[in-house]
């Protein structure tokens, strides 16, 4: 299926922008867009909300007939427990997380430990918790960790722009994940010179533009047939004033749905 998230909506959300949108009006502008799957993920405040207003949100993506997702980083227990009870409120059926987010220095064995202590509880809840592929884990590694722990309950988000600061090559995370992917994030990114010609940027470009290969990651894990969710997000550079920018996320979101339509009209369930 395919999804947005607060990635999606990210300069709109933030505190740059005037007057906020709040998680209900992203769910209001997901809905508009014919969408019916929403991923609350990198967001601090929904473990500030009340019981009441969790209830809320739940009833308000249930009205619009959107399906929810959850994200958060790390893989300290508590905080793992603390999203499977978020999950269970707001029936997520996925939480995502990363290994080793800023300030953790756990270890892969660590890790592990961590994983199998909360995976049984997730089995039994029926959530699948989904490790994100980025930069501060080797994509090799986090696939072993995967194939180590073993559980039907543990898989991968896949994202293949995240390695390249790792020189992970997208193409070869994308072939080496593939069997484990629950959950895949869909950004493009580009490189372009910096100003000077002194190094490069990797920013985001609007999808179809950049260098994500999206057909051979299509083929490879086959997200239709398999029943994964494909959460579309964005690297937009901030525009220079926050109607510029919001207007400009708004379209790259328009041009992302469309891409990923037209793509499952062309190719059925690849």
């Amino acid at each position: 299926m395919i999804g947005l998230g607060t990635y999606a909506y990210f300069w709109q959300l933030s505190d740059r922008m005037p007057q906020p949108l709040t998680l209900g009006q992203a769910l209001e502008r997901t809905a508009a867009h014919g969408v019916g799957m929403f991923q609350i993920c990198d967001y601090p405040r929904i473990l500030t909300f009340s019981p009441g207003e969790l209830r809320d949100l739940r009833q308000r993506a249930d009205d619009l007939g959107i399906r929810l997702e959850l994200g958060t980083r790390g893989t300290a227990t508590e905080h793992l427990t603390a999203f499977l009870r978020l999950a269970d409120v707001l029936g997520a059926a996925v939480v995502r997380t990363m290994l080793n987010p800023v300030g953790d220095k756990s270890t892969l064995g660590q890790s592990e430990q961590r994983l199998r202590r909360v995976l049984p509880d997730y089995d039994q809840a029926g959530v699948t918790l989904v490790l994100e592929t980025y930069e501060r884990v080797p994509v090799r590694e986090l696939v072993r960790l995967v194939e180590t722990v073993g559980s039907d309950r543990l898989g991968i988000c896949l994202d293949p722009g995240n390695g390249v600061a790792a020189l992970d090559l997208p193409r070869d995370t994308v072939e080496l994940c593939a069997p484990y992917v629950a959950d895949v994030h869909v950004k493009d990114f580009a490189f372009t010179r910096s100003e000077g010609w002194v190094g490069f940027q990797f920013t985001g470009a609007p999808l179809g533009t950049g260098l994500l290969d999206y057909a051979h990651m299509a083929r490879a894990v086959e997200p239709q047939r398999r029943g994964i969710s494909q959460i579309v997000e964005h690297w937009l550079p901030w525009q220079g004033d926050p109607a510029a920018t919001a207007a400009e996320e708004q379209r790259w979101t328009a041009v992302a749905l469309e891409y990923l339509r037209d793509y499952q009209k062309e190719h059925g369930n690849e």
